[in-house]
């Protein structure tokens, strides 16, 4: 009997032989629930302001970014099979590209994420290839910029209103 074809086996592992990076040159802050909702803790965000978001709509993943700073929208189909990790790690590289590809003036580039574990991956010494490709991207615009990563509370206004006007209407 043949066995049925399973796409999710075409695509690349992630769990690779770990490589390592000792030197990120990009910062990530992470507050604790209780830091955001006192308001004190809310991170110094500076420059350009990014938000990244991986999600589920209608059985696909996919990943979305917003550059609240420049006005400025993505969305990337990640098919079926993409894991939520690898969705937020996705979402947190595109943006790193679309920032590099603009190209712009500013000194100080600001990146939120609600996903803790892939903030915290990004801070690991040994990761997956897929987590060490988005640092080395990071890393690249780092080299012109100042380059801040910062944990984002689920119900923070500025990502819950990019969900709700951009990923929830639009999104795959």
């Amino acid at each position: 009997m043949a066995s049925a074809v399973r796409p999710h086996i075409q695509f690349g592992v992630d769990v690779l032989r770990p490589v390592y990076n000792f030197e990120p040159q990009f910062k990530v802050t992470m507050l604790t629930r209780e830091d955001w909702t006192k308001a004190t803790g809310t991170p110094a965000v500076k420059g350009l302001t990014w938000y990244t978001d991986g999600s589920k709509m209608r059985e696909e993943n996919g990943a979305g970014v917003y550059g609240q700073s420049v006005g400025r929208r993505l969305s990337l189909s990640l098919g079926r099979y993409a894991t939520v990790f690898q969705e937020e790690i996705y979402a947190i590289l595109a943006c790193a590209h679309e920032v590099q590809s603009q190209n712009r003036p500013e000194r100080y580039v600001s990146i939120g994420s609600d996903s803790l574990a892939a903030l915290k991956d990004l801070k690991a010494v040994e990761m997956s290839p897929l987590v060490y490709q988005c640092q080395r991207a990071l890393n690249d615009i780092a080299i012109r910029q100042v380059v801040g990563l910062f944990w984002v509370l689920c119900e923070c206004e500025s990502l819950a209103s990019f969900r709700h006007a951009y990923l929830d209407s639009s999104f795959l």
